[in-house]
């Protein structure tokens, strides 16, 4: 068993193979294999390893967060546990998902369990950047200008069918979502932290729609898509209707985080360990994305650093102070397929953003 305090130096190197084995006889293999207690192992060979860094409140209070909205939500856990890792890696989520799939309530429920200040914004073809921003509005009795806040000026931010509305207001979000910060008549004002956007848009309607710019694509950390329940989902989500009672949804999730705390969570993501080959690996991925055959465009070294942070958080979340492989490849596609594009010739033969992905995932070689 290894010292709490042991130096980084002296930690083991983590074999991508070894964590993927059924005998847990090392540390790295218990820690791929942890519950948010630390324990790990199975009933006749219980083990336990130390973590260096304390998890234990952040594990619970993620638990806590996917028990509540399991009053309301069946199914989605790939969505819900992805919005968890944005709120942790501090970075914005786009879901996109055909009508009724549950992604506008999943984010607004989200955001119930988080005790900030939170606002929706219902995007239209008429809306304007005065109307996410604000305005200046002449104050009689001063006889000066003051500057009403717009919507925009909340913790979370759900942005209902983003891409309804035109690039002049696509453009208005691209300073408040990249710098936590907006410009007003040659006037900075800071977002309060934290300040997240959950944004949702449908794939399959186009009319009345307009394409999202890559910078603003790009300033999202994931991009979620939301499949349609299986069978026995659909069959849970009809009986869950017909049995409730309450109709006020909203009542039935209780505040489990708040800012301050978040804050703290968001600062321990970033002191989980992520090795140099671990880093080297993101990078042969992201640079792999930029000579790619299949690829028009490749990804920003911001979707570098959101590989990293978000691979940190889902190692958190699994009760690691440390990233695997598994942890890098698990987030790929959902930071990676938003940010490239396909040549035409790709595009006609039917490929995927995150078929490419996968095949540079696995053209890859896993750090030894």
């Amino acid at each position: 068993m290894e010292d709490k305090n042991q130096d980084q130096e002296n930690i083991p190197q983590h074999n991508p193979e070894d964590l993927n084995k059924p005998e847990a006889n090392s540390l790295n293999e218990n820690a791929t294999n942890a519950d948010s207690t630390g324990m790990v192992g199975s009933e006749e060979n219980p083990l336990q390893f130390n973590s260096r860094i304390d998890l234990s409140k952040l594990s619970e209070a993620v638990s806590q967060i996917k028990s509540e909205l399991g009053k309301v939500i069946i199914g989605q856990k790939d969505m819900i546990e992805l919005l968890i890792i944005s709120i942790l890696a501090d970075g914005h989520s786009l879901i996109e998902g055909v009508p009724g799939v549950a992604k506008t309530v999943t984010a607004k429920l989200l955001a119930k369990t988080l005790n900030v200040d939170f606002s929706r914004i219902q995007f239209t073809p008429d809306l304007m950047p005065s109307d996410i921003l604000g305005t200046a509005i002449f104050n009689v009795k001063t006889s000066e200008f003051e500057f009403k806040k717009g919507p925009i000026f909340s913790n979370i931010i759900l942005i209902d069918e983003i891409n309804r509305a035109p690039a002049k207001t696509q453009a208005a979000l691209f300073e408040a979502m990249a710098e936590r910060q907006i410009t007003i008549d040659g006037t900075e004002y800071d977002m309060a932290p934290p300040f997240l956007v959950f944004a949702t848009q449908n794939p399959v309607e186009q009319e009345g729609t307009y394409r999202l710019p890559e910078a603003q694509l790009d300033r999202f950390l994931f991009k979620i898509k939301v499949d349609y329940p299986s069978l026995e989902e659909e069959v849970q989500i009809l009986e869950s209707k017909h049995h409730q009672k309450s109709k006020n949804l909203e009542a039935l999730i209780n505040p489990i985080l708040n800012a301050k705390e978040i804050a703290e969570y968001q600062a321990t993501i970033r002191e989980i360990i992520i090795e140099d080959n671990l880093i080297k690996y993101i990078a042969a991925i992201v640079d792999n994305t930029r000579t790619n055959a299949n690829l028009y465009l490749g990804a920003s070294p911001r979707a570098s650093i959101a590989l990293m942070e978000a691979s940190k958080a889902l190692a958190a979340i699994t009760g690691r102070d440390f990233v695997t492989p598994d942890d890098i490849k698990k987030v790929a596609s959902p930071i990676l397929a938003h940010r490239i594009i396909l040549t035409p010739e790709r595009e006609m033969e039917g490929f995927t953003a995150e078929k490419v992905v996968q095949q540079i995932i696995e053209g890859i070689e896993i750090p030894r």
